[in-house]
């Protein structure tokens, strides 16, 4: 396998040490803005399949001579302003993509990219990715589901969480901001429940519930988990459904307050050197929410299915992982970089045959990909109730 990857930044890193240890990949690029960043986690790594180039992604041309050079799997790890130009250049040259970000944003190529024979693999991370896994298998065990919700955060584990917000970076920071505005939308008792952005951390959307062994932890709405039921195919049963972020207690009363005196903006203001107050929110607290190096993160991930069929009323499926202190990965690296390089190896092995756009829901197969993660020490536990 010649895999290609697009990225090397915090969950870059994560899929190239993966790919340094499959011995069934033969050669791995790495593409990068900060070539000598890459170039120096390459050294760290120490493997002879590794190489890094330069590259901005944003010069389509060069985009495309690099695609075009003669890889089997991209696995774009890049924000989201990319995510198209780097599908539709991969479908132009005929190479399959994995990538982290949301599927809406590639609907548009579905039909080319089956006609071309490609392979288009989306929300291939943490949340999504394996959450969607998990809730396939789970509508898989029920003749009926009726209720189907999941929940995934990462967060500093207790010693570590030594801040007010109780918060540390483990992804994107402007991803954490950009997320804490986005609308909700839940299906509860059979009704269709939207939220807008501003008010997710309202008292009367947020609640409380228990992982163990973590303890007790907050719960907001995150993003539409309406838009997955088609794709499940529980769309005529379910009356109960919501997508969930998780923080420890007290993250969701101090966002809220900030919400309320519109620090979530992102509109730019000239007293403010024509930074958004969002803006400002990201360039003054990154440096003040770091990880030190002997500290952990930790991610926690939960699906729970109810109905009728099954030899219980109800399955849950739960997901804790730490960071690695040996390789200094981060929980949320492991959990975001590892599933797209076991996908992207799936697609290249022949397990993965579907072509167009793919998603994790359908076309990833439980089994194999669990094994996958047990393989690199994240378990999943199943709990039957």
């Amino acid at each position: 396998m010649n895999m290609l990857v697009l990225g090397c930044g915090m969950q870059g890193r994560a899929v190239l040490y993966d790919l340094a240890r499959s011995d069934d990949v033969r050669a791995v690029t790495c593409a990068d803005a900060a070539v000598g960043n890459a170039r120096d986690y390459l050294d760290q790594l120490g493997s002879d399949k590794l190489r890094a180039v330069q590259l901005d992604a944003s010069d389509d041309h060069a985009l495309r001579d690099l695609i075009a050079s003669g890889f089997d799997v991209i696995i774009s790890m890049l924000p989201r302003e990319l995510v198209a130009p780097v599908a539709e250049a991969a479908v132009d040259a005929g190479v399959h993509l994995v990538n982290t970000n949301y599927e809406f944003r590639l609907r548009h190529l579905a039909d080319r990219a089956a006609k071309r024979g490609v392979a288009l693999l989306p929300e291939m991370g943490f949340d999504p990715g394996i959450d969607l896994v998990l809730a396939a298998e789970a509508v898989r065990r029920f003749d009926r589901v009726t209720r189907l919700d999941s929940y995934g955060g990462g967060i500093p584990e207790p010693g570590a969480d030594d801040n007010p917000l109780r918060y540390k970076i483990s992804w994107s920071w402007p991803g954490v901001l950009d997320a804490y505005t986005r609308p909700g939308r839940l299906l509860r008792d059979g009704r269709t429940i939207d939220i807008p952005g501003d008010p997710i951390f309202n008292a009367e959307h947020v609640f409380t519930i228990d992982v163990e062994p973590v303890g007790r932890l907050e719960a907001y709405p995150n993003g539409d988990a309406v838009s997955y039921l088609e794709k499940l195919g529980i769309a005529d049963t379910v009356r109960t459904t919501g997508r969930y972020g998780l923080r420890w207690p007290g993250h969701s009363q101090f966002w809220r307050v900030l919400a309320q005196f519109g620090f979530l903006d992102d509109t730019p203001n000239p007293s403010l050197a024509n930074l958004s107050p969002r803006g400002f929110l990201r360039e003054h607290l990154e440096p003040r929410l770091q990880y030190e190096r002997g500290e952990r993160d930790l991610c926690l991930l939960r699906v729970e299915a109810e109905g009728s069929g099954y030899r219980s009323p109800r399955l849950i499926f739960d997901m804790i992982d730490y960071r690695d202190l040996d390789s200094g990965l981060l929980a949320m690296n492991r959990t975001v970089g590892f599933p797209a390089s076991i996908a992207a190896r799936m697609i290249a092995d022949g397990t993965i045959t579907a072509r167009g756009l793919l998603s994790p829901a359908v076309h990833v197969p439980f089994e194999p990909f669990i094994n996958e993660l047990r393989r690199r020490g994240i378990a999943i536990r199943e709990i039957e109730v």
